[in-house]
């Protein structure tokens, strides 16, 4: 279960009503509960040895490298707090910041909401946005990268 099919799996839960839901496989375990509808808390766990077949993406993470040189040079902007990253202040409005766009220290960039509270994340650096690595309207870890930026 790759990232996207997770967060896929805890919007399906909490718009089920369900309190609590348990998905176990080999490679890992994740429960996820809510309260009252409002906030969720999920928790994934790797057994302690991973099975022989989970050795086998090594190409995959060759393959990375390229990317990762790429943005060297970048500083990301990581969420502060678990919720949901939106990109725009409302629906029907634009978004704060896209890819090519210059941020300044201290200009919001985006929204999290966590449990009905919608918190606006500012920039720490000034310089160029060159990538947006959270999906609009997702779920998002603490600490999880938001945007690459480029030092101006």
């Amino acid at each position: 279960m790759d990232i996207k099919e997770l967060q896929n799996f805890i919007k399906f839960v909490t718009k089920s009503g369900a309190s609590e839901v348990s998905l176990e496989t080999d490679t890992y375990k994740v429960t996820v509960k809510t309260a009252g509808g409002e906030a969720v808390h999920y928790v994934a766990s790797a057994p302690a040895a991973a099975p022989a077949s989970a050795a086998a993406p090594a190409p995959a993470a060759a393959k990375a490298a390229p990317v990762e040189d790429e943005f060297a040079n970048c500083v990301a902007i990581k969420s502060p707090m678990i919720g949901t990253f939106y990109m725009k202040p409302s629906p029907d409005k634009p978004a704060f910041k896209s890819v090519g766009d210059t941020v300044k220290a201290g200009e919001t960039v985006c929204i999290i909401e966590a449990m009905k509270l919608f918190n606006e994340i500012e920039s720490e650096v000034t310089g160029k946005i060159v990538k947006i690595v959270a999906n609009d309207m997702t779920p998002v870890e603490y600490g999880q990268t938001l945007f690459l930026v480029e030092p101006a």
